[in-house]
């Protein structure tokens, strides 16, 4: 849209690990953009969901969780997620309800500044509000407004899609006027590829446990499109020991099939049509120090 009276920008989503900013992603824009666990550090790279309401235009950037980074792809990750809050042109700052400020959330307080423009509007998004009782909320809204004034505060339960039309129609003001910056029909920027390789790590992340889910990624090998209109995809799952690939395959390869077929379920709703899904497990050692794995993700390599 290029009416005068036009606006569009970016929001991005901040907050710790599994504070619910992928799930607010995902019902704010009406489809699923982002995969969502009850495991931390499931986003890992800056995904885009775009809102259109009445002449705004709004572009949400769900960032990976805000930690304090162990390993090169935590540090990557963090990264990540700075930046998206420092390119934005409003910042929701997601707190869960029933865990308040946490040190987490305080070191996000402390680090605000310093990576915002100085008249970036924040708001504080108070997310997972059925857990708590009204008292609760009064509190913590309290509390964490004597540590930062923020622009306004909404209560909201993601899951349950309670409290988001105050959110959007605030956020239709503050995005800047000009025109809208995709097509009015685009719900995001991710491909079809990338989209599909996340789907196949949100199945692996729910089906294993403990860390193994962070020391594996998964990448697309082939794409074929097939006369009969139905699709042929090829993925690799990378795990970074020997011994993780037997816990992955499972007893007679029955664990990968389960996944696969979640996964290939998933995504023949998603597209609409029937799609092959092949997966293989393959063990890299180093694919964490891989420059190449980074950029596949949309992450920035960190240095030193």
């Amino acid at each position: 849209m290029n009416d005068s009276n036009s606006r569009a920008g970016f929001v991005a989503l901040i907050g710790e690990p599994n504070a619910g900013k992928s799930t607010l992603l995902n019902a704010l824009v009406g489809a699923k953009l982002s995969i969502v666990t009850h495991k931390v550090q499931t986003t890992r790279f800056r995904i885009r969901g775009v809102l259109n309401e009445d002449v705004s235009q709004i572009v949400f950037v769900d960032t990976p969780g805000l930690f304090a980074p162990k390993r090169t792809l935590d540090r990557a990750m963090v990264a990540a997620a700075w930046a998206g809050a420092s390119d934005a042109d409003v910042v929701l700052l997601l707190v869960e309800a029933h865990r308040g400020i946490t040190k987490g959330v305080q070191r996000i307080l402390d680090d605000l500044e310093s990576h915002l423009a100085p008249d970036t509007p924040v708001a504080l998004v108070v997310n997972k509000i059925d857990r708590v009782k009204r008292d609760s909320l009064l509190a913590l809204t309290e509390e964490i407004s004597t540590k930062r004034t923020f622009e306004q505060i909404f209560y909201i339960s993601a899951t349950r899609e309670d409290g988001l039309d105050p959110l959007v129609t605030w956020l239709t003001g503050k995005v800047p006027e000009g025109p809208w910056l995709y097509p009015e029909d685009q719900l995001g920027d991710a491909s079809l590829r990338a989209i599909a390789a996340e789907i196949t790590r949100e199945k692996l992340m729910l089906r294993l446990h403990q860390e193994l889910p962070y020391q594996m990624t998964v990448t697309g090998e082939a794409w074929e499109e097939r006369r009969d209109g139905s699709v042929k995809i090829d993925q690799v799952i990378l795990v970074a020991k020997e011994g993780h690939r037997p816990i992955v395959l499972g007893k007679g390869g029955q664990t990968l099939k389960q996944i696969g077929q979640a996964a290939r379920e998933e995504l023949s709703t998603l597209m609409e049509r029937k799609v092959h899904l092949f997966l293989r497990v393959a063990v890299d050692e180093r694919w964490q120090e891989d420059r190449a794995r980074y950029t596949e993700m949309g992450l920035e390599f960190p240095e030193g």
